[in-house]
């Protein structure tokens, strides 16, 4: 899906400008009563990832003993395993479904079993679900391993590097690429350290506020189709599809190379998302927060992000504007809320005056 999205990005590319990759405007349902907006689940969720075993394989060159014809096996969690109770024969809560580590541990109580315990073992560990099976520091693989693992299509791969080593790195890279992604229509800028990402319906000027705050020193990360990745600990982070990287497109003006116009200094690559800023046209009849006293919150996958939404009319300095929210958001972070020490104060005043009566 996420291959799709950029294509379709490079069609309207190369038709008519950057205009819409995904309508983020579809995607937001608003609930006035909760003050939460939500990526809907539907079209704008996180799409699932795998990794192939093949992808372990290139990305840490690790040497594919047997078991080769299974190298196109999916792996799913980015939780690993070192069977220890399982080489004792305890399988009750195997997780078969997890790349299996076989270090010098568990080599050497391997190898006190009997042959027909050693068979029994391996048989029980090379399940129809499991991925592969690493072996670390270089050891040897035990023949009573090469036949199970042949019979079920397994590989079984082997590195030098240490067992707590090689299983930090593995677990590094598939919580990286296992981790859930989404792609939205809007605009990410770093605006002083933070990580803003701008949304708001087609043509309501995401882009040319973009392009002021550029101008103001700011960086740009991403236009018009960010690409979203959830970690684990739920924290959000954003780039720009290759295709798009370091673009902008101004309506009238057409595609810019921001990098090149600007310099080094006015892109970067990745961003954390720590902030939302919704643009949407000034409507007379609705009730905008004017003190600020209220969190408005969005959730894009299932982390959760302040929401700022700023109606947009003739005269107003967005870039400004966005600047002041960025600094804003700093200072609550910091402990200070400008609007509650305001209220604070008029509510001491009030008191006073009461007690003055």
């Amino acid at each position: 899906m996420l291959y799709t999205l950029i294509l379709a990005a490079c069609i309207v590319f190369v038709i008519g400008g950057l205009a819409v990759a995904v309508d983020l405007t579809n995607g937001f349902l608003y609930d006035e009563n909760k003050r939460k907006t939500t990526v809907g689940k539907g079209d704008y969720g996180f799409m699932p990832n795998s990794v192939k075993v093949l992808d372990l394989v290139q990305e840490f060159a690790l040497e594919v003993t047997c078991g080769e014809e299974g190298l196109d096996r999916k792996i799913t969690v980015a939780d690993l395993y070192r069977p220890g109770l399982e080489m004792a024969g305890y399988f009750t809560y195997y997780p078969k479904e997890r790349v299996q580590i076989l270090g010098k541990t568990e080599l050497s109580f391997f190898e006190s079993l009997s042959s027909e315990q050693r068979m029994e073992r391996m048989r029980m560990l090379c399940q129809p679900e499991t991925p592969c099976i690493c072996i670390s520091r270089g050891l040897d693989v035990p023949i009573e391993l090469m036949h199970a693992a042949n019979e079920m299509k397994i590989p079984v791969l082997r590195s030098s590097t240490t067992t707590t080593m090689l299983a930090s790195r593995i677990t590094g890279f598939l919580e990286n690429r296992l981790a859930p992604t989404t792609t939205v229509h809007g605009v990410l800028v770093d605006v002083y350290g933070v990580g803003m990402l701008i949304t708001g319906s087609s043509g309501i000027g995401k882009s040319e506020t973009a392009l002021e705050l550029i101008k103001r020193g700011h960086r740009l990360v991403a236009d018009d189709a960010v690409e979203i990745r959830q970690t684990a600990d739920h924290t959000l982070y954003g780039n720009a599809p290759e295709l798009l990287r370091h673009l902008l497109e101004i309506r009238g003006v057409g595609i810019i190379n921001v990098m090149t116009l600007f310099g080094a200094g006015a892109v970067r690559n990745l961003k954390k998302i720590t902030m939302v800023v919704r643009l949407e046209a000034w409507q007379q009849d609705k009730q905008y927060d004017r003190l600020g006293l209220e969190d408005e919150m969005i959730r894009i996958i299932d982390t959760e992000l302040p929401l700022a939404t700023i109606p947009v009319r003739p005269g107003r300095n967005l870039a400004v504007i966005l600047e002041v929210a960025a600094m804003n958001y700093r200072l609550k972070r910091m402990g200070y809320n400008a609007a509650l020490q305001f209220t604070n104060k008029l509510t001491e005043m009030m008191e006073d005056l009461e007690e003055g009566e």
